[in-house]
């Protein structure tokens, strides 16, 4: 259940960042610190009830002047001016998106301010929406604000839950219904036949992201019109997508595939703040539910600085990823470009030498039939286990060769090593002093494993654990 997703929606200033830090229990982090890797914090995990799901917090609808007398807010006033009309298609656009997007909406109001004409235009649109709506009247610190919070009832949404994201106060009971809503308990779910997302198709599964015009979806097309697969449509997870479904022929029979199209994510400042979220909140349920994601460059540009955004994305999720650099038909090259271009990609893209980079062109269709063979070896690879004993002779064998690091008169020591995932394939070293690993053993493990193991395209998870010997 952890795809699931609820966002927040209201006018600035009605508390939608505090009731955010109150969900998921941590302070907004709006800057990610890794080097290259920079980008706003969109949205966290939450979890309420043994349900896990995404928060999201979108901007704030800005619609009306307000008015002050005698220095007091007075709140914005109950007519439509002209001043007012331009911010309408910007209410209308942020919450037919959460709409869209999300499984649950809470909206959230200013008890304090009172019901405003903003509060109005937001509603109208809820009282269509088909995914369940929870209106929240925010900054009821008070016995008298909680009462006089019962004018929300006039927007015509249900239950209004007065709360105090500051205080914590009434949150509870707004996450109580809200998590029941969206996952009836146990009974119900095996009496209506409710299917989890584990049951989902197997296979390949295999998202196409990247910022928009880069070609996706004449990707996408090429892919289906290749004589070697069988289309048809099948409904995906994502809510208000339809996945598509091909069987791929191969020598060893037909593997089913399953591709996720996203829409581009786009650059930051060149839009509005809450279509941008929800692209990249796409982009990113597309990249969890996948085995491999398909990075797609545009070859014409040249990697960007939104390129290096996107893979940021794919980064975090641990995806395994190949790089398809598109319209390399209308690249001037000679024969060094394509040496010159892998070394920009790996360097911009913080990708290193693990990472497949193929060169197509999904107008003419150049090198398209190599795609989904690469993403099926890339599959593999993710899924791929190492007897224990094997594992450990290579490690030891990789200390022989580089005896381990030491730090004020401290070496480290590897015990043994395991596997216990895939998915991505994670590896447990059992140590002495986990803070004697510096991170170019970690590197050099790494490449010691790739060497021997060939792992394409897909991240590896190492784990250094303290584990002390008797008499040490």
């Amino acid at each position: 259940m952890s795809d699931l997703i609820v966002a927040l929606v209201g006018r600035p200033n009605v508390g939608k960042s505090t009731l955010f830090n109150r969900i998921t229990g941590q302070r907004i982090a709006v800057v990610d610190d890794r080097p290259g890797t920079t980008r706003d914090r969109l949205h966290a995990q939450a979890e309420w009830n043994g349900v896990s799901f995404v928060v999201v917090d979108t901007g704030g609808i800005e619609v009306l002047p307000e008015t002050v007398v005698a220095g007091r807010r007075q709140g914005p006033e109950r007519v439509l001016t002209q001043d007012s009309a331009p911010f309408i298609p910007l209410i209308r656009a942020q919450a037919e998106q959460a709409i869209r997007e999300a499984d649950a909406v809470i909206f959230l109001t200013d008890a304090a301010g009172g019901l405003t004409p903003g509060d109005e235009e937001v509603a109208d649109i809820m009282r269509r929406a088909k995914c369940p709506i929870f209106l929240a009247a925010n900054k009821a610190d008070n016995e008298r604000l909680r009462q006089d919070a019962v004018e929300f009832y006039g927007l015509g949404l249900g239950a209004v839950y007065p709360i105090s994201a500051l205080h914590g106060v009434g949150v509870a009971d707004l996450l109580d219904d809200l998590v029941d809503r969206l996952v009836p308990p146990l009974e119900v779910r095996e009496e209506a036949g409710w299917e989890d997302d584990e049951g989902e198709e197997g296979g390949l599964k295999l998202a196409i992201v990247g910022r928009p015009n880069v070609g996706k979806s004449s990707l996408l097309n090429r892919l289906l019109g290749e004589e070697r697969v069988i289309v048809s449509p099948v409904p995906g997870t994502t809510r208000d997508a339809i996945d598509t479904h091909l069987e791929w022929k191969t020598e060893e029979g037909v593997v089913p595939v399953t591709l996720i199209d996203t829409a581009g994510i786009r650059r930051r400042g060149k839009i509005e703040r809450g279509v941008e979220r929800y692209s990249v909140l796409r982009a990113l349920r597309a990249i969890q539910r996948a085995d491999v994601a398909l990075l797609v460059i545009d070859g014409l540009d040249g990697v960007t600085a939104q390129d290096a955004h996107v893979a940021s994305f794919v980064l975090d999720e641990w995806a395994s990823v190949i790089v398809l650099v598109n319209k390399w038909d209308a690249v001037e090259k000679d024969a060094y470009t394509m040496i010159e271009y892998t070394q920009w990609v790996r360097n911009t893209l913080r990708f290193l030498a693990y990472v497949p980079v193929l060169y197509i062109s999904a107008r003419t269709g150049q090198r398209v039939h190599q795609v989904i063979p690469t993403a099926l070896s890339v599959q593999e690879a993710r899924f791929r286990r190492l007897p224990t004993g094997e594992l450990n002779r290579l490690v030891q064998n990789a200390m022989a060769r580089h005896a381990p690091p030491s730090k004020r008169g401290k070496r480290l020591k590897i015990y043994y090593a395991s596997q216990p995932g895939v998915d991505p394939p994670t590896f447990v070293f059992h140590v002495n002093d986990p803070e004697l690993v510096h991170f170019s053993y970690e590197r050099y493990l790494e490449n010691r494993l790739r060497e021997a193991y060939h792992f394409t395209g897909t991240p590896l998870r190492l784990i250094f654990r303290r584990r002390e010997r008797k008499g040490e």
